[in-house]
């Protein structure tokens, strides 16, 4: 792995990597659901309704852009089924 131009020192993101490389072949799938709960519960506990409202809007607004009405159609055919 390359090191930057720091003297030689890793940078943070080559040291997040390693760390998610090295987490991922300790933990199994299991592990990171529970985290995810975990972080989901603690977010669930700090933020209100209008928080979520406004993720939503925002993720829905980004999905508009990216998205044409074929692809709405299409999520819509496929909704409800199980």
């Amino acid at each position: 792995m390359a090191r930057n131009q720091n003297q030689g020192k890793m940078s943070r993101e080559e040291a997040g990597r390693m760390g998610g490389e090295a987490t991922s072949k300790k933990h199994n799938k299991e592990f990171y659901q529970e985290i995810g709960k975990k972080g989901g519960q603690a977010t669930a506990n700090s933020h209100d309704k209008e928080f979520y409202q406004e993720i939503g809007k925002k993720g829905g607004d980004a999905t508009a852009e990216s998205h044409d009405k074929n692809f709405y159609r299409d999520i819509g055919r496929k909704g409800g089924r199980n």
